[in-house]
This record gives structure tokens, C-alpha cells and sequence, in this order.
């Protein structure tokens, strides 16, 4: 047993407890799961944790396999390239994010403000975390096993989809569509371009969008389930429907 194939095996193992990590996100309230309302209650520094521990296994990666550049992509690409596709995907996913606001909510749904620098943050970390890791590593690693480029495209993607939960019951559709869109583009530009730069530059540009567009980072939330949606929908106390209560509202008095 080689000292080269050895270095392989333990760089198979980091990349399989960073995909670990990934199915975690949630729990520590980072990547897609960045959200007010997320179930676990997270602060900064749990996000913060998550983020490090992500990037220390790829720093491992890196450090460990024999040929993190030739093979796993770890490198941004030919800079021509890395600016010309990731810019022009980056592009495509602001205008469909733009698009699935305006059919979603009726126009942009601007966050506030304090929001943008930690949103902006987390959609540049975890797109270097997902690039890297999915894109790079794992597509790297498909390639060199034999795989054909669509091939060893798709089984990424799918491994992608099903590390983020976006395909779990209660999931918006569009984020499902979205993270395929993700996987199929930015692994495609990663083949093409030699690099991952096109695709973080891509990725992290696509979920600020979304998050400028839907005001959420990831957990778009179905028709009428939004906190101002369900607000609209409550009567003030005191306040009945007449139409259902047969009565016809007097002069002065409230439907």
C-alpha cells in the first residue's frame, strides 16, 4: 500500500465527514437554515462554528490528498473564464430569483437593512464550503474513479440535494429546483473552467439574491404560511364575518 493511496483513503474520509457536516447545517442554524425563525434557535457563534469546522476539513483535504489542484478542483480556475461563467450564471440566478419573487410575493421582499452584512456572510461561506466540497472534492474524486463528466455531474448534484434536506417533506419546491439548478450549473462551469471559482462566484451571488428577492436565505416559506401572510388573514378582536353569519352589516358597523 502506497503512501499516495493512503493519503487518498483519509482524504475519501475527510470529505465524507464534511458531507456529514453539511446534513448538520440546520442544527447550527447556517447555510440554507440562516433564517429568524429557525427551529433551533442558533446564534452567531454556533453559525460561526459551523462555518470553521467546514473549512478546516477542507483545509485538510487540501493539505492530505496528493493532487487537490489537478484532481478535486481546489483551485479557482483560468481567471478569463472563472469572471466570464460565474458572472454570467450569477446573472441567471438574480433574474430567476427576482422572477420567483414577483409570482411569489407580488414584487421584491426586501429585508431589513441590519440583515445584508451577516446574509451577505453566510452566502459567500457556504458557498465556498458547497463549492469546494461538492463540486470539488466530490466531483473530483468521481472523475477520477472513471466516471464520464455528465456522469460524475449528476451523482454530485444528487448527493448535493440530498446533503442540504431541500428534497425533505415541507420543503419549498422552488428551493428543490433551485439547489439541482446549483449542482447541474456550477458543476458543469467547474469541468469547464479547471477551478471552482466560477462556481462560488456563481453560487454565493445566486442565494444573496435570493435572499434580497424572498428575504429568506434558504426556507421559503408556502403560500399564506409567511408571518405577514398569516397576520393579514387574523380579525381584529371582536370583528365576524356577516357573510357567514347570515347578517347583512348595519350603518356603522364592521363586516
Amino acid at each position: 500500500m502506497t503512501s499516495e493511496y493512503v493519503r487518498i483513503v483519509i482524504a475519501v474520509g475527510l470529505l465524507m465527514a464534511l458531507i456529514l457536516l453539511r446534513l448538520q447545517a440546520e442544527a447550527f442554524g447556517a447555510a440554507e437554515y440562516d433564517e429568524p425563525g429557525n427551529r433551533y434557535h442558533r446564534g452567531i457563534w454556533t453559525r460561526l462554528c459551523w462555518y470553521a469546522l467546514g473549512l478546516a476539513l477542507l483545509w485538510a483535504i487540501f493539505l492530505v490528498h496528493p493532487q487537490p489542484h489537478d484532481v478535486l478542483f481546489l483551485v479557482v480556475g483560468n481567471h478569463f473564464d472563472v469572471f466570464a461563467f460565474g458572472l454570467s450564471l450569477a446573472a441567471v440566478g438574480a433574474v430567476q430569483a427576482a422572477i420567483f419573487a414577483w409570482f411569489r410575493y407580488g414584487g421584491l421582499r426586501l429585508p431589513a437593512p441590519s440583515a445584508y452584512p451577516g446574509a451577505a456572510l453566510n452566502s459567500i461561506l457556504t458557498a465556498v464550503i458547497d463549492e469546494a466540497a461538492f463540486r470539488g472534492a466530490l466531483q473530483g474524486m468521481l472523475l477520477a474513479a472513471g466516471l464520464p463528466d455528465g456522469s460524475a455531474v449528476l451523482v454530485q448534484t444528487v448527493i448535493f440535494v440530498l446533503a442540504t434536506r431541500m428534497a425533505a417533506p415541507g420543503r419549498h419546491r422552488y428551493m428543490l429546483l433551485l439547489s439541482l439548478g446549483i449542482g447541474l450549473a456550477c458543476g458543469w462551469a467547474t469541468v469547464r473552467t479547471g477551478g471552482i471559482g466560477a462556481a462560488i462566484l456563481a453560487h454565493a451571488l445566486t442565494s444573496f439574491a435570493v435572499f434580497v428577492c424572498t428575504g429568506h436565505a434558504g426556507q421559503v416559506a408556502g403560500r399564506g404560511a409567511e408571518p405577514d401572510e398569516v397576520e393579514a388573514l387574523r380579525k381584529p378582536e371582536g370583528w365576524r364575518d356577516a357573510r357567514r353569519s347570515g347578517e347583512t352589516p348595519g350603518p356603522g358597523q364592521a363586516g
